[in-house]
């Protein structure tokens, strides 16, 4: 009866003991959400409670586990276990709570900042460091679930010896990953692209929507996910329409008939940008920037506070200016000379076609 009672007694009173502490420390983590509801810290620590939970249990049942004299046979194997449990669940909570100390850090700086170009610097860089700190716990938890094997403290010893050696091969190997790495944090505490950023590569206009230690992430306007390595932006020039203020001048080009009325076409424009709402009335302006012996080349220039509003305006400038000018003036459209070619005044009384056709008659050179 007491090889039953025993062990049941142990590893019953460790679930339920985690159970009670788990529910009590979540009940207080509540409370005080709801008692500060100005900081999320306490709702983010309450996404912690599973590992909380396991790292509770795994502890009391790993200290009880002599006490229980369950699967005495099978003491070695079950100890490492619960160590593996313990170990893991550790570094699971760690990452939970250095996740709820940033998310709650960036967003206390949110609210307290409104210059967005600033906040998504700092969201770029809490992305950047929470990466990194999953990966150091990661690493540090694996390595000491490896060094509770007696064969991995053993080889320990000569992995130190050749360390040098292997971080030579290592190095060259994994360059591109190395530089990749670098480039990230360059990008995050450069400032040179953050999230949420309009950017231009080749040739493709986007929004930054992922930026990790090694690629970063461009979501296009037509929903496109272009994913390239962080280096990119460290070794070739790209456009970033968010840097420093998001205001932003667009153009707008016609080719037009020689005869197309360009004061009327500025008061047009002038209406077109008030009706805008995208507009944020800076300024605007039309000038003929470029003729041909067929058109007129007439560029208008219009403003907007970011790069969304801009093309916003682009396009409704351009669409309403075409209609109103079919409609009102359909003469200023560019179309194909038919007239007949006239002769020059000297040569008008001449016999038909008989001077025209000499005018142009390459003189004959030779015999014949």
């Amino acid at each position: 009866m007491e090889t039953v009672l025993r062990p049941a007694i142990v590893a019953g009173g460790a679930v339920a003991l985690t159970l009670l502490v788990g529910w009590t420390t979540d009940l207080l983590l509540r409370k005080a959400d709801e008692s500060r509801g100005d900081s999320p810290l306490w709702d983010l620590l309450r996404r912690g409670r599973v590992p909380y939970q396991l790292v509770l249990c795994a502890a009391l049942l790993r200290g009880s586990y002599d006490q229980a004299r369950l699967f005495p046979e099978h003491r070695t194997g079950v100890g490492r276990t619960l160590t593996l449990v313990l170990i893991g669940a550790a570094a699971w909570l760690v990452i939970r709570i250095a996740a709820a100390i940033v998310e709650t850090t960036y967003t206390r700086y949110a609210r307290a900042h409104h210059d967005p170009a600033r906040v998504r610097r700092v969201r770029t860089q809490v992305t950047l460091i929470m990466r990194v700190v999953s990966a150091i716990v990661g690493v540090v938890a694996v390595a000491a679930m490896l060094l509770t094997f007696p064969a991995m403290r053993a080889a320990g010893a000569s992995l130190l010896a050749s360390a040098g050696v292997l971080g030579i091969v290592a190095g060259v190997a994994a360059q591109s990953t190395l530089s990749n790495m670098f480039a990230g944090l360059q990008i995050a505490f450069g400032d040179m692209v953050r999230i949420g950023d309009t950017v231009v590569v080749d040739g493709e206009w986007g929004t930054v929507e992922e930026i990790t230690l090694t690629f970063l992430t461009v979501r296009t306007w037509d929903e496109r996910r272009i994913t390239m390595p962080v280096s990119y932006f460290t070794s070739r020039p790209f456009e970033n329409w968010s840097r420093g203020t998001p205001q932003m001048t667009g153009i707008v080009y016609w080719h037009l008939d020689h005869s197309a009325p360009v004061e009327a076409m500025r008061e047009k424009l002038r209406d077109i940008l008030r009706g805008c709402p995208a507009w944020d009335g800076r300024a605007y302006g039309l000038q003929v920037t470029d003729t041909t012996p067929s058109t007129i080349q007439v560029r208008a220039l219009v403003t907007a506070k970011d790069a969304d509003d801009i093309w916003t305006v682009r396009v409704a400038v351009r669409e309403q200016m075409i209609t109103w000018l079919a409609a009102e003036h359909p003469y200023a459209l560019p179309r194909v000379n038919t007239a007949d070619a006239a002769r020059p005044p000297h040569q008008a009384a001449s016999p038909e076609g008989t001077s025209f056709r000499r005018a142009y008659e390459f003189p004959r050179t030779g015999r014949g």
